[in-house]
């Protein structure tokens, strides 16, 4: 029987800086995996951490990484050649399919974007599959803007609408403000029968599926992913639970009428 824990030796291929923070590692990776899917990447004796896929590429992937503790400190000090250690793709992951031919709609907020862009590259590369596709992302500062180069790219095929919360920044000319003040402008033909996607920060999703309910949205046609500490991936340790429910093999993408339900 082979061992569920055991991880595969994965080389760092490319490493893309967004913000003092923030790295993308793309790595060496073969295999199925879903936007929305997430590994469990390790470094021998600092530690393991659950990361979602931000890019799916023919034989690799990108795991979007913000410096945040002893793990990530350490794994942003390597460079392109070295190797990190994976197990995944764990969860349920975000499916295309269901989007196609509808009017979607991406909230995300800040490192929130990483989850979803797998399915924003998706939908940018083949706008024909969608009847429109919006995204809304918003950031603390514009010096906090990821994916830069991507969302010039994504510009070209989807509707974009791009805010941070506040800029000190002369050079900076963009919407201002939370995302939430922009949900009502949207150019939606019906927002009761748009797919809606929502991933972020806790209290951002709460008030961003708020806004968008109000505006008329269905809960059935709404999508969030919980970020929680997923630290087996495999529904054995328990630390992911919310009530009888294992985020990290149920979620971490969730209907909102199911997430709804979801208490600590």
């Amino acid at each position: 029987m082979s061992n569920i824990y055991k991880p595969f030796r994965s080389r760092i291929l490319k490493i893309v800086p967004h913000t003092d923070t923030d790295y993308t590692f793309f790595m060496e990776y073969s295999g199925s995996v879903k936007p929305g899917q997430f590994f469990e990447v390790s470094i021998p004796k600092y530690g393991e951490a659950p990361i979602s896929v931000s890019d799916i590429g023919d034989n690799s992937i990108g795991l979007t990484i913000r410096r945040v503790g002893v793990v990530t400190n350490t794994i942003h000090e390597l460079q392109e050649g070295d190797a990190l250690f994976l197990r995944g793709p764990y969860g349920n992951g975000f499916d295309a399919g269901l989007y196609r031919g509808k009017e979607v709609i991406v909230a995300a907020g800040g490192t929130g974007l990483a989850p979803v862009k797998g399915i924003v590259d998706y939908f940018a590369a083949n706008p024909g599959e969608a009847r429109s596709f919006t995204l809304l992302a918003g950031f603390k500062s514009p010096q906090d803007i990821l994916f830069k180069a991507d969302l010039e790219k994504w510009r070209q095929t989807i509707n974009i609408v791009l805010t941070v919360d506040k800029s000190n920044d002369s050079s900076y000319l963009g919407n201002t403000g939370l995302i939430t003040t922009y949900i009502k402008d949207l150019s939606v033909t019906d927002i009761s029968q748009a797919q809606i996607i929502v991933v972020g920060p806790p209290l951002m999703m709460k008030f961003t599926v708020a806004e968008f309910l109000k505006n008329g949205a269905a809960e059935e046609n709404i999508w969030v992913s919980y970020e929680r500490k997923m630290c087996c991936g495999v529904g054995k340790c328990g630390h992911c639970k919310m009530d009888d429910t294992y985020i990290c093999l149920e979620g971490p993408v969730f209907n909102y009428v199911k997430a709804k339900t979801l208490l600590d």
